[in-house]
């Protein structure tokens, strides 16, 4: 019998568990899909927690690179305020030491009062201007520290032995004393130097030279040996430093072994790759000096100077420069009393070319002309030939060899 209804309630139940049985295999589906599967079959996808999920970036934010760092800044330059500071023409006046009488202080004055040059020479054999203080006048005339230069490098080349006694020749002190002693020598010349307001001795030689004594080097040498010559030139250095006197080392690239002397015309070295092994050798050392001024000589060298004398070559301060590294003031020679130079060329052309090749300080023992020699450098300066840059660089040597910067 059947009972009423009850095919119409199986039914249902069949009807209930289809339906059941669908949603469950859609909700495992859904379970199982990606995330973009459940977008597109349109399901609700979940929200990321910011807590745990970084935004997203696009393409181009991930691909870019960071920014490189920033270049180190250039060191500030200690001089270049005082530069500016200064008119041309006393950045010109800086860069001359010029020879004065050494009777007095009344030439001296005249120099520094009139141009503030940079520097004064004391020659000759007279020492009125060293004794007392004849010279605390002209120091304090000048608005710069004063470079007052001699030539005291004993022997034959000497500006105090009326007031200090003789100093053995180079050459003598070399065969007689041991470096220590040659070093205690120089340091009592440079205290009597000092007290007197010198502040420069154009000593030591660096020259190689066996030629005989009276000869332009010959006993002004320590040694024809580039190492001895080195050591004894080292040790007069330390001496006067010792006693607070600035050395020069001259005369680059080597006198030593010229067919002639500068002073009285021109003169030639051996060629260039001679002078590596031997007047050249004890300047690849130039470091162990410390702060000195390299003094350059009027020679001709074969391979390097094309004719010129050292002091008006280009190439001749770039080798020091360059190949032996020298950072300090370059000085020349005597432009003013030296045939070598003085038969090729007048003094303010000397200066300006010396100047315009790389020299920072340029030497004239004849004294006098300043003001026609700083009025030519003007004119050179106006037209290009000698380059401003050229003068500011030398100036700022000049400068931090002074101290002032």
């Amino acid at each position: 019998m059947t009972r009423p209804g009850g095919r119409r309630a199986g039914t249902s139940t069949l009807l209930l568990f289809v339906a059941v049985g669908a949603l469950l295999a859609a909700a495992m589906a859904v379970a199982t899909s990606s995330p973009g599967e459940r977008l597109m079959a349109g399901s609700p996808a979940a929200e990321p927690s910011s807590s745990t999920v970084p935004p997203s970036t696009s393409s181009a934010e991930r691909s870019t690179p960071p920014p490189p760092p920033e270049p180190p800044k250039p060191p500030e330059d200690p001089c270049a305020a005082k530069i500016t500071a200064l008119p041309l023409r006393a950045r010109l006046a800086q860069l001359v030491v010029v020879g004065v009488d050494p009777r007095g202080p009344a030439d001296a004055l005249a120099a520094v009062q009139g141009e503030q040059v940079g520097g004064i020479f004391i020659g000759g054999d007279d020492v009125g201007l060293l004794s007392a203080d004849a010279l605390g006048p002209v120091h304090a005339a000048s608005t710069l520290p004063l470079t007052v230069a001699v030539d005291d490098e004993g022997g034959r080349v000497q500006r105090l032995e009326a007031i200090a006694g003789p100093m053995p020749s180079a050459r003598r002190m070399a065969a007689d004393m041991s470096p220590d002693q040659v070093r205690a020598v120089a340091h009592e010349r440079g205290r009597v130097l000092r007290e007197r307001g010198v502040t420069t001795d154009l000593a030591p030689v660096l020259d190689t030279s066996g030629q005989p004594d009276r000869t332009v080097i010959g006993d002004r040498s320590f040694s024809p040996d580039p190492d001895t010559a080195l050591g004894y030139a080292l040790a007069f250095a330390a001496g006067l430093k010792d006693a607070g006197v600035a050395p020069v080392v001259k005369h680059f690239p080597g006198h030593g072994n010229t067919s002639g002397d500068s002073h009285l015309g021109a003169v030639q070295s051996p060629p260039l790759d001679a002078l590596r092994g031997t007047d050249l050798v004890p300047y690849r050392h130039l470091t162990r000096f410390g702060e000195v001024v390299v003094m350059l000589g009027h020679i001709n060298v074969p391979g390097l100077t094309a004719g010129k004398p050292a002091t008006l070559s280009p190439e001749a301060y770039a080798l020091l420069r360059g190949e032996f590294g020298f950072t300090g003031p370059a000085m020349t020679d005597d432009l003013g009393a030296m045939r070598a130079v003085t038969d090729l060329v007048g003094l303010p052309d000397a200066v300006t070319q010396a100047l315009a090749a790389g020299a920072d300080i340029a030497l004239w023992s004849s004294g006098g002309r300043v003001g026609e020699v700083l009025d030519h450098l003007e004119r050179a300066v106006a037209a290009g030939t000698l380059p401003q840059a050229r003068v500011d660089e030398a100036l700022r040597r000049v400068l931090a060899s002074k101290q002032v910067c």
